[in-house]
């Protein structure tokens, strides 16, 4: 990968092999983030478990991701209001499904649903799927209490899971976040993914967890601190 000559000045700074303490690795994120935008701290979290695929959960950032949300809402006419109210960006039914379905159209970030329509979204799932962006019932986006669902992701929940190398890849909040917000949120990331590890997972789960800014080097984090 082609690094620029800015991104080989700041990673002069950043000891990748060293692990730093929570509060040390904020404070030098900080340092090597050298975009003009405020950037997004991005968490990469190696997994040790032989099933991969039963590596994934659903956790709520106490502060967000810095990020406006787009929310789609799929249900029928009477639950439409409440969805509005709570601050769904886009309101439908069938309509929606068959714009989704005509156009490939996906220009939101995340698909809550009453029970009732999951049959007709079913037929979506080459869509929907490939992006993540299919509700589920576990994590909390196939339910009838449209408004809650709307108003968690709104303020902060994620779903993840592994890749094929097992990595986690979550973004924990913008550059200009305090520290205590970076803190509380990785802290929440950690907590999450302990919380939600295999039962029979063994040895070390979390072989190590690196945080970077959009543009600059990553910075390991001993995760002792958290």
């Amino acid at each position: 990968m082609f690094r620029g000559k800015k991104w080989k000045e700041v990673a002069e700074k950043v000891d990748r092999a060293q692990p730093q303490d929570l509060s040390s690795a904020i404070n030098l994120l900080k340092e090597v983030s050298y975009t003009k935008f405020d950037g997004t701290v991005e968490a990469a979290i190696k997994i040790g478990y032989k099933s991969l695929q039963n590596v994934r959960g659903t956790l709520k950032l106490p502060h967000g991701t810095g990020k406006q949300v787009r929310v789609l809402v799929i249900a029928k006419e009477d639950k439409h209001a409440e969805a509005k109210e709570a601050g769904a960006d886009f309101v439908g039914a069938q309509d929606m499904i068959e714009k989704i379905q005509s156009e490939k159209w996906t220009d939101f970030d995340a698909c809550v649903a009453t029970p009732d329509m999951m049959k007709d979204l079913g037929k979506l799932g080459p869509i929907l799927g490939r992006k993540g962006l299919m509700p589920k019932p576990k994590a909390g986006t196939v339910t009838e209490d449209v408004a809650t669902a709307v108003k968690n992701l709104k303020g902060g929940q994620l779903d993840y899971k592994a890749d094929k190398s097992g990595v986690v890849h979550l973004p924990v909040g913008k550059v200009s976040f305090s520290p205590d917000q970076l803190q509380e949120n990785i802290k929440t990331v950690y907590q999450s993914i302990m919380r939600d590890k295999p039962s029979d997972a063994k040895g070390e789960y979390v072989r190590s967890f690196f945080l970077a800014p959009t543009m600059g080097p990553g910075v390991r984090l001993n995760t002792r601190s958290l």
